[in-house]
C-alpha cells in the first residue's frame, strides 16, 4: 500500500540534502570551541549555519541562539527574561502550544489568558483593554506570548499588532514561530517580537535542533550553564551536525515558500471534499498556513478518523501531535467556541515541502468514504 504523509505540522520529512550534510558533518572531528584546525572547521560550519538561519528569518546580527528545539527555546525565552526584565505577569494567548503555558507556570509569575475569537485569531481588543492602565513600574514587567501561526488550525496571528500593544504598555512579546518558519515568510525584525522560537523538524530539518532569536542586546539569563557556548548564552557542546542540517533546511526553505500557492490549492481541494461530505472547517475565513486543514465531523471522533485514515495509508493527526494520544478535546478549538463534541471530532491534515497531488487526492478519495460509512451506521 502506498503511504501518504499528511502530518507535516507534527514533523516534516527530512530533506535528502539535509540528511547528506548531517552525515557528512558527522564524519569530521572537532569541537566548535576548540582552536585547532578541526575545531576551527566545526566553528565555521556552525557560523555558516547561523547565517543561513539569520537570512531566512531576518534575525539581527548575533541574534540567533542555537538550542535543542522549540520547547527548549520557549523555556529559555520565558525563564530567561524573568529576572533581567522583572517579569511579574505573562499574558498567554488561549491558542498557544501547551509548551508555552506549561513553561510560564514554572517561572513563578502570574499568568493571564488572552481569549480567542471564533475566527481563530487572538482577541487584541481584550489585550488592549487589559493593558490600558497597566503600569510596568507599579505592576512589574510583563510579557505577551503569541504564536505566529497556530499548530492545529494554521491561522496566522496578528503578531505585529500585539507587539505594538505590549510595547506601548512597557512590556515584551515572545512569538513561537515553530509552525510558520519555512512555510510562510517570517521576518523577525518586521514582526515586532522581542524573541522568537522555532525548530528544524517542522520544515525538513533534523529533529533535536532549533533556535531562539532575540532582539539586539536583549538581556536574557542563561538557563543552561557550564561552558562559554553561544556567547555565554546557552552552555553545552554544540550539535554541529544538527546545526548544519538546520542551516541547510533554512537555505532550502525558499523552495517551499515558492510552492505555497500550489500547496494551498491542494489543501483547498481537500477542504472542499470534506465540506461536501459534511465537515466543519476551523479557521476557514482567516489567513492560514497554506498546508493546514483542521476539521470536525459530527459523530466521527478524531481518534476514529485517525485510525480509519491510517488503515487507508494516510497519516494525519487528531489535533496537536504532542497531545494526540490523549482523549481530552482540543483546547484551541474550545477557545474558538467549539462544543466538546466538535473539539473531540477534530482532525488535522497538514501538507508540506514534499507533498504531492497524489497525497491530496488520497485524502479527497478516502476521507469522505470513511465518513459516509460512519453516517450509514448511525442512520
Amino acid at each position: 500500500m502506498t503511504r501518504h504523509y499528511l502530518d507535516h505540522n507534527a514533523t516534516a520529512p527530512i530533506r535528502p540534502e539535509v540528511i547528506d550534510i548531517v552525515a557528512e558533518t558527522m564524519r569530521h572531528d572537532g569541537n566548535a570551541l576548540s582552536v585547532h584546525e578541526e575545531g576551527r572547521r566545526a566553528h565555521k560550519i556552525l557560523e555558516d549555519a547561523r547565517e543561513q538561519v539569520r537570512a531566512l528569518v531576518n534575525a539581527p546580527m548575533n541574534g540567533v541562539i542555537f538550542t535543542s528545539g522549540g520547547t527548549e527555546s520557549i523555556h529559555y525565552a520565558l525563564h530567561g527574561a524573568v529576572k533581567p526584565h522583572n517579569i511579574k505577569r505573562f499574558f498567554v494567548s488561549a491558542l498557544e502550544h501547551t509548551a508555552v503555558p506549561s513553561n510560564a507556570e514554572t517561572t513563578g509569575a502570574e499568568i493571564e489568558t488572552i481569549p480567542a475569537l471564533p475566527s481563530g485569531i487572538v482577541d487584541l481588543d481584550w489585550l488592549k483593554e487589559r493593558l490600558k492602565n497597566y503600569d510596568a513600574a507599579r505592576d512589574g514587567g510583563f510579557m505577551v506570548c503569541l504564536m505566529f501561526a497556530n499548530n492545529e488550525t494554521g491561522v496566522i496571528q496578528p503578531v505585529y499588532e500585539a507587539a505594538a500593544i505590549a510595547h506601548e504598555a512597557g512590556g515584551l512579546l515572545f512569538c513561537d514561530a515553530a509552525q510558520a518558519v519555512g512555510k510562510v515568510p517570517v521576518n523577525f525584525v518586521m514582526s515586532g517580537a522581542d524573541m522568537m522560537s522555532f525548530t528544524g523538524h517542522k520544515f525538513g530539518g533534523p529533529v533535536g535542533v532549533g533556535a531562539l532569536v532575540a532582539g539586539p542586546n536583549l538581556p536574557l539569563e542563561p538557563q543552561m550553564r557550564g561552558g562559554g557556548h553561544e556567547s555565554n548564552r546557552r552552555a553545552g557542546t554544540h550539535n554541529v551536525a544538527g546545526v548544519a542540517g538546520l542551516g541547510k533546511a533554512c537555505e532550502l526553505a525558499k523552495d517551499s515558500l515558492a510552492r505555497a500557492k500550489d500547496i494551498a490549492a491542494m489543501r483547498d481541494a481537500m477542504q472542499k471534499a470534506a465540506v461536501e461530505a459534511g465537515a466543519k472547517i476551523w479557521g476557514a475565513k482567516s489567513e492560514r498556513l497554506p498546508g493546514t486543514l483542521c476539521l470536525s465531523a459530527p459523530g466521527f471522533p478524531g481518534a476514529t478518523q485517525l485510525m480509519n485514515m491510517d488503515l487507508s495509508g494516510i497519516a494525519i493527526s487528531a489535533g496537536s501531535a504532542c497531545s494526540s494520544g490523549k482523549t481530552k478535546p482540543s483546547h484551541v478549538l474550545l477557545a474558538m467556541g467549539a462544543g466538546e463534541d466538535e473539539a473531540t471530532s477534530a482532525i488535522r491534515a497538514s501538507l508540506g515541502w514534499n507533498s504531492t497531488q497524489d497525497d491530496a487526492d488520497a485524502f479527497i478519495r478516502e476521507w469522505p468514504k470513511a465518513y459516509d460509512r460512519i453516517k450509514a451506521k448511525a442512520a
